[in-house]
């Protein structure tokens, strides 16, 4: 009974965010219940349960300066020119409305790989595909799903990212070893992303548009509401219709140079708003330095005004979770319910998504679940080392890919909830989405998650290069050893 009622703040926070309620709400709310659980349950005193909140939030800390910059980097890209040149070369390349969605998906699964940060990727890129959708009369849903997908792919495999590094970590694995071992499986959903986004996208105009034309249909109450909401989304969408050198899109290649290099995920967004300064001096779309230094202030504001604060409430709430160990009785249903060694570890991948879903953020989930799937794995799993070390492999993978892009598929995860506040802040008409548009629409998270669990609970991941897991009687459970011992 005591167990069951540790799991309940789940229950509480996913009823509070399917009722519509805003996550800034539903999170604090959801941190004072299970606070309440844990002094119930367990005798804590609610101060231990705070140091444990704070203790859990030490690994935001970077997080919250990454997203500081990548706000700062999206107001920078949009009011110099930055956007408006990749906005305006892509017209210019015959992009239209059948291709946005694809493009976006592919432009930002570059960046994030090159970036490590599915963050920064989608701060930096929401306001130029956004726009570039209204322009080419794209669907909006489709390419909002396509940069979320896209800015979360390298997240999983890159090798600055900082979820690839720790989930690797706590599983003692080689970072470059684990991208190895996924590598073909990521591409192949890469691929079969794309293709969905394609066929998804078919029955839009073929034929591409002029950006003055698009921009001159946008209504006047529109223009009104930008320029009160957004301002630089109003310079934006006049730098489009205006024209800008195409030198303007080098702070994006420094970006994405800088992460290939690697440098930090700081220094890479750093360089963005530096040189997009340097870059609009020459232009002339930065007058001043006062002004762009107004610009730089209004993406550090936003980014603390709301995406912060959601971030604390979100951590708080996942180190009460992980203090009163609410998921350690489901790890020994596991090691009960299992006969096969590919069975424990569909399970494990499994637990890492049910982990995302009740922590509502990767890392939390990472560093909270990945040690227990370590331990089900080491201690009820006879292997040689070597095929030890591939489930351990797997379970990083697992980690990180259910962390990733299992909150792609999670309404109430923190990342639905930065994704829809950029989305509105870059562009306005985009205030009626919701969390469930975005992952309706977010083919390649689907088939990355789906594709996952399929292939490592029937053993079809064997066809997959590198990817195969061992299998009984090279490896077996210890509840099992009397079948294969002496064999």
């Amino acid at each position: 009974m005591k167990d069951l009622l540790k799991l309940t703040p789940i229950c509480v926070i996913a009823g509070l965010m399917l009722s519509g309620m805003d996550i800034l709400i539903a999170a604090p709310l959801s941190f004072m219940y299970a606070s309440i659980v844990a002094m119930a349950v367990d005798r804590y005193k609610f101060q231990e349960l705070v140091d444990a909140a704070l203790d859990n939030l030490k690994h935001f800390l970077i997080v919250f300066l990454i997203l500081e910059l990548a706000y700062a980097v999206a107001e920078c890209f949009m009011s110099t020119g930055v956007a408006a040149s990749v906005i305006n070369m892509s017209l210019a390349a015959g992009l239209d409305a059948r291709s946005i969605a694809v493009v976006a998906f592919l432009l930002t699964c570059v960046l994030s790989t090159a970036t490590g940060t599915s963050w920064g990727t989608f701060a930096a890129c929401a306001p130029i595909f956004l726009w570039l959708n209204h322009i080419v009369g794209g669907n909006i849903l489709l390419t909002i799903g396509a940069i979320a997908g896209g800015s979360c792919f390298g997240d999983n495999i890159g090798l600055i990212s900082d979820t690839t590094i720790v989930s690797s970590g706590i599983q003692q694995v080689e970072v470059i070893k684990r991208v190895r071992h996924q590598g073909v499986w990521s591409l192949l959903c890469l691929i079969s992303g794309a293709i969905v986004f394609y066929i998804a996208s078919l029955g839009l105009s073929g034929e591409a548009a002029q950006a003055s034309d698009a921009i001159a249909q946008i209504p006047a109450d529109v223009w009104q509401k930008l320029g009160e909401e957004r301002p630089s989304a109003v310079t934006l969408l006049n730098l489009v219709k205006e024209g800008v050198p195409y030198y303007m899109v080098i702070p994006l290649i420094i970006v994405i140079g800088t992460a290939v290099k690697g440098y930090s995920t700081l220094i890479c967004l750093g360089s963005g708003i530096f040189f997009s300064l340097v870059f609009g001096l020459i232009s002339g779309t930065v007058t001043g330095l006062n002004g762009f230094f107004d610009v730089v202030y209004t993406g550090f504001s936003d980014a603390g005004g709301w995406s912060i604060a959601m971030m604390l409430w979100v951590g708080a709430f996942g180190g009460v979770m992980r203090k009163m160990n609410a998921f350690d009785p489901i790890a020994v249903l596991i090691a009960r319910m299992v006969h096969k060694v590919r069975h424990l570890m569909f399970a494990n991948s499994v637990l890492c998504l049910l982990g995302n879903a009740a922590l509502s953020d990767e890392m939390a989930q990472i560093v909270t679940i990945g040690p227990i799937i370590k331990g089900i794995t080491e201690e009820n799993v006879v292997a040689s080392k070597e095929d030890m070390y591939t489930l351990a492999l797997r379970n990083a993978t697992f980690s990180d890919a259910m962390g990733v892009l299992g909150s792609q598929l999670i309404p109430w995860h923190c990342y639905m909830g930065f994704f829809l506040g950029i989305s509105a802040s870059v562009y306005p008409l985009a205030t009626g989405i919701t969390a469930g548009d975005i992952i309706t629409h977010n083919y390649f998270s689907m088939i990355a998650v789906a594709s996952m669990l399929i292939l490592t609970f029937t053993g079809w991941d064997r066809y997959i290069p590198l990817f195969k897991l061992p299998e009984e009687p090279q490896v077996y459970l210890k509840s099992e050893a009397a079948q294969f011992e002496g064999k």
